[in-house]
């Protein structure tokens, strides 16, 4: 080592030498830090494509659901029983050999009036009511 003049006993360091070597390794070095970032990308990139397809299979599964109950009613609608019982309940039609039943009221009747409830509020002391001001619990 030599020797600074003006400056006693400090040394130079030492150069350092360009290697081929050196140059290589920091080349692979940074290319392993690529792979490991666009590993990266590719895993965040196949969760949210898995977590896609897992709310468009739910979808998917909805719909078939759907398409199965429409299917069913459809069935239902275009089959003889509900035109029977649309006929009977809505249509206010009858077969032939029924004899049709409809209740009237008396002539001279006064409906009875229904008779409502009386609600009570409990009644709430000081401290309550305070209570309930403050924290709106009791």
């Amino acid at each position: 080592m030599r020797q600074i003049q003006g400056w006693g006993n400090i040394t130079a360091m030492k150069q350092i030498k360009f290697s081929w070597k050196y140059a290589l390794i920091i080349v692979g070095v940074i290319f392993l830090a690529y792979l490991i970032m666009d590993f990266n990308n590719r895993m965040v990139n196949l969760r949210n494509l898995s977590e896609q397809k897992d709310r468009v299979a739910a979808q998917v599964t909805s719909l078939v659901q759907t398409r199965t109950s429409l299917e069913t009613q459809i069935a239902y609608a275009t089959s003889e029983a509900a035109v029977i019982e649309w006929a009977y309940e809505e249509g206010q039609m009858v077969r032939p050999g029924d004899n049709p039943v409809i209740p009237l009221a008396p002539a001279q009747s006064t409906p009875a009036p229904t008779p409502r409830p009386i609600i009570t509020q409990p009644a709430m002391k000081n401290w309550q009511v305070w209570l309930l001001l403050f924290v709106d619990k009791q």
